[in-house]
């Protein structure tokens, strides 16, 4: 960070401490660059100096007693054997000849007495005493050439570096073209002197360093195009769903007799026995029929052939994860008896979703609607309507003041008024009217 780049932003006890030290006019420049040494440690005050170095670029920010004091300190801020980074900004305010010669024959002594013991009495005097006294009408000022040849020894450039992006930025603090420079220090403007510490305050905190510079656009460079036999960058994605094997490391043996009455279940009825000791073992070992080799694809063979295995497999999925893809077979597989019937069952053995009921039913309907063989058609409409009757009976949809139940009802209604030269469907519907 060199003493000309932008500032950082001074944190708010640095501002505290820093203003107060600015307006103490009236204290020995030597007790507030002690004061200031006391506040500031060695690591911070670099910082402290930017923002000193800030400050002093219009000299209408600082009354003149305050700029002798950001002088002072600017140049006791490095000892004698060490490179001050300031003395580049010393020497330009020592030779500007805009300032007035109270405040360059003051920098001018800063410079000239390093070595010497004017510098103690310098520092000795307040800055209001210096500019009310005689040192500073009587002071010889020097060329800049003679005040350069005491500091090039040393490797300090005369010129302070400048940055294009400094270059390019706009200053926070504009003057005002109509206040102007001989009244900016005069006594009309010192009772403004709080508004002044809020204005600097709010200056120092100033994220920007006290400038505004542009926005530099960086477009995104282009995308050289890819050469034959070049290597492309993948971004593979490894959002990969874990499938769990549950027959890894299981017992092959386990439930083989079930498996293969299972098999033959899917293609035709068993015997009376036979479907016995499928139910036996099921409810001896209600694990064995994750090992029986039935899916959902499966189901709706089990269901047509052997209802009552269909029910207790059925059963005893019912906390599988996968009892939802059985569902779904349930629903879209064509209405019989045989499948009302598990369903019925089912109801009884366990707690079936209530979506799962509800579309059931409304299948049941369509399929009654779309058939087209009317000899079939009446068949299928008393199935459905004694399977809806056993439903209502057993209380699975008879809370009417749901929305969802009410809906059904609605559906129900209407299929049994479509239908009303059948019996069961008026039957049906009289029921239906017994629960309103």
């Amino acid at each position: 960070m060199s003493a000309c780049a932008p500032f950082p932003t001074l944190r708010p006890e640095e501002r505290a401490d820093l203003l107060p030290l600015l307006a103490a006019a009236t204290r020995p420049l030597a007790d507030v660059v002690a004061d200031f040494f006391a506040r500031f440690p060695r690591e911070r005050r670099l910082r402290v100096g930017g923002a000193l170095c800030f400050l002093l670029e219009d000299k209408k920010m600082l009354h003149p007693t305050g700029r002798l004091i950001a002088f002072a300190i600017l140049h006791q801020s490095y000892s004698p054997q060490t490179v001050n980074p300031y003395v580049p900004i010393l020497l330009n305010a020592a030779c500007d000849e805009t300032s007035g010669k109270s405040e360059r024959a003051f920098v001018q002594l800063l410079l000239t007495s390093s070595s010497g013991n004017n510098n103690n009495e310098i520092l000795n005097q307040s800055a209001v005493d210096y500019l009310n006294g005689p040192v500073s009408a009587s002071q010889a000022l020097l060329p800049r050439e003679q005040l350069e040849k005491q500091y090039c020894s040393n490797g300090v450039q005369s010129q302070p570096q400048i940055s294009s992006f400094k270059s390019a930025s706009v200053r926070s603090a504009i003057p005002d073209p109509d206040v102007p420079q001989s009244c900016a220090n005069s006594s009309e403007y010192k009772s403004a002197s709080d508004d002044r510490g809020s204005a600097l305050a709010g200056l120092l905190q100033a994220k920007s360093g006290g400038r505004l510079g542009p926005q530099w656009i960086r477009p995104t460079p282009p995308r050289l195009p890819i050469l034959d036999g070049e290597l492309q960058w993948l971004n593979p994605d490894n959002n990969h769903e874990l499938l769990w094997d549950y027959s890894m490391c299981a017992d092959t043996s386990r439930g083989a007799a079930i498996r293969d009455l299972i098999a033959r279940a899917l293609k035709g009825p068993l015997a009376p026995a036979q479907q016995e000791q499928v139910i036996l073992e099921l409810t001896k070992d209600p694990k064995l029929v994750y090992y029986c080799g039935m899916t959902p694809q499966k189901l709706p063979d089990l269901v047509e052939h052997n209802p009552l295995i269909a029910v207790e497999v059925l059963s005893k999925l019912i906390n599988s994860p996968d009892i939802s893809g059985y569902f779904d077979g349930l629903v879209h597989m064509e209405m019989s008896l045989h499948s009302m019937e598990v369903v019925n069952r089912l109801t009884t053995a366990v707690e079936l979703p209530t979506e799962f009921v509800h579309q059931y039913i409304t299948n049941c309907i369509k399929s009654c609607q779309t058939i087209k063989d009317k000899y079939m058609q009446n068949r299928l409409v008393r199935l459905v309507c004694v399977f809806l009757q056993s439903l209502i009976r057993n209380k699975i949809i008879n809370d009417v003041s749901l929305s969802a139940v009410q809906d059904l009802f609605i559906e129900v209604q209407a299929f049994c008024i479509e239908f009303s030269r059948i019996r069961e469907a008026a039957g049906l519907f009289r029921l239906l009217k017994s629960l309103e």
